[in-house]
């Protein structure tokens, strides 16, 4: 695998997000961290935010809402078997793979890392999160980089379902003031819709609950009265979101984060 690391990968990430149009995927060097809980907090009874902090994230890098990493778990008897860093700014996986599940990074300060979990039934990914503890260590790689897209349109459409949630909300706190926006949420439980959004002028929020017969985003994305320059971010089960892809490309971001009975899906 070859990838091309600009050493001003975070100017040109900010330089496309000011001035750029459509979606455009900048690679950051990846690194590993282990680094302990700091806190817990239940969102709702379906998602829970771990903040993780310490000097292990000193080189860490994420800025852009697509930013995600991958948790590594360890083996069934307890074995920790953790990447590590090689001199082509990427990292060296022991085989086989070790089980991973990858997570929106919700938020990084410099200092703290936040993510925001979904908790499904089964799968050792939710069912760790249900239970993790201030204290516990965490062991984290990534970013690898993800599509910064730009701050330059009339108008934006952010279709999520609950695994898109912390992209969303990323995106809605650090994205400038200025255009409309279409929040459009598909969840299973009218409860999920408590996650908390930041306060944002400008914003119209759609939510949806599934009632058994499919889903409803995309025909309601599609539905949607809105300018010519509208940009689409779109994130969630893969199949649900795949109506989506007619949005012409250079006007959208579209990442399946999950697929039905798939265990541990690559972003596509």
């Amino acid at each position: 695998m070859t990838r091309t690391i600009h050493p001003d990968f975070a100017d040109r990430v900010a330089a496309h997000q000011r001035t750029g149009r459509g979606a455009l995927r900048i690679p950051y060097p990846i690194g590993v961290c282990t680094v302990p809980v700091v806190a817990r907090t239940d969102l709702t009874p379906f998602m829970v935010r771990l903040e993780l902090n310490g000097p292990d994230l000193a080189r860490f890098h994420s800025y852009q809402a697509d930013d995600h990493v991958k948790i590594v778990f360890p083996d069934e008897d307890g074995t920790w078997r953790r990447p590590v860093r090689n001199g082509n700014q990427m990292l060296d996986w022991p085989h086989p793979m070790p089980l991973t599940r990858d997570y929106t990074v919700r938020r990084y300060t410099g200092e703290t890392l936040v993510l925001d979990i979904v908790l499904h039934e089964g799968g050792i990914a939710a069912e760790w999160a249900r239970t993790a503890q201030v204290g516990e260590e965490v062991t984290v790689a990534g970013p690898p980089g993800g599509k910064a897209f730009p701050y330059t349109h009339d108008h934006y459409v952010l279709a999520v379902d609950s695994t898109g949630l912390p992209a969303a909300a990323r995106w809605l706190e650090e994205a400038p003031a200025g255009p409309g926006v279409h929040l459009v949420v598909e969840v299973d439980d009218p409860v999920e819709h408590d996650y908390p959004l930041p306060s944002r002028d400008g914003v119209e929020i759609v939510r949806l609950v599934r009632d058994g017969t499919g889903s409803a985003l995309a025909a309601t994305v599609s539905g949607l009265a809105v300018p010519d320059d509208t940009f689409l971010f779109a994130a969630g089960e893969a199949g649900d979101i795949k109506p989506l892809r007619t949005w012409p490309k250079d006007m959208a971001s579209i990442t399946g984060y999950w697929k039905r009975g798939v265990a541990g899906l690559e972003r596509e």
